[in-house]
């Protein structure tokens, strides 16, 4: 049971946080040249739509990823080891950063390249393009973290 649980567990988070780590890192250039204007705005536009759509939809399914993962820990029993306790802490960090900051600043400049969209609102986008790179490493750095604390696990009892 423990290898079933943890091969879904490593193919959901191959599957599921992936493309959204590719999708928030590629997000803020594409938001930046789009804002920006110049001949292929469309285009743009049609990218930064698709880019935070695939934000969004595998956010949602990357929730099967620390599910899983609590229930591999219950089977392997290391549920309250400090190596498991800190990857949860720093997944649910992850997880705030993508809701709080990532999307809002994904919807803000998708909304800002609406047709109807006034110069106050563009500029508001623009200015949250600032943060959006740095909001999008931090996330990206909390996943490797994670990753890299699953692999080694200090103090694992398993031996490996």
């Amino acid at each position: 049971m423990a290898k079933f649980l943890l091969s879904l567990h490593v193919l959901a988070s191959v599957l599921f946080i992936g493309p959204v780590a590719v999708a928030v890192s590629m997000f803020p250039r594409r938001a930046k040249a789009a804002l920006a204007g110049g001949p292929d705005q469309a285009a743009d536009a049609g990218v930064l739509r698709i880019l935070h759509r695939i934000t969004q939809v595998y956010a949602l399914l990357g929730v099967a990823v620390p599910v899983l993962g609590i229930g591999l820990a219950q089977v392997m029993d290391v549920l309250g080891q400090s190596w498991l306790i800190v990857s949860m802490v720093l997944t649910a960090v992850a997880a705030l950063a993508l809701l709080l900051f990532v999307l809002p600043g994904q919807q803000a400049a998708v909304d800002a390249l609406a047709p109807e969209t006034g110069d106050v609102q563009r500029e508001k986008a623009v200015k949250g393009l600032k943060t959006l790179p740095m909001t999008a490493g931090v996330f990206n750095l909390l996943w490797a973290v994670v990753v890299v604390m699953m692999v080694i696990r200090p103090g694992s009892s398993t031996g490996v």
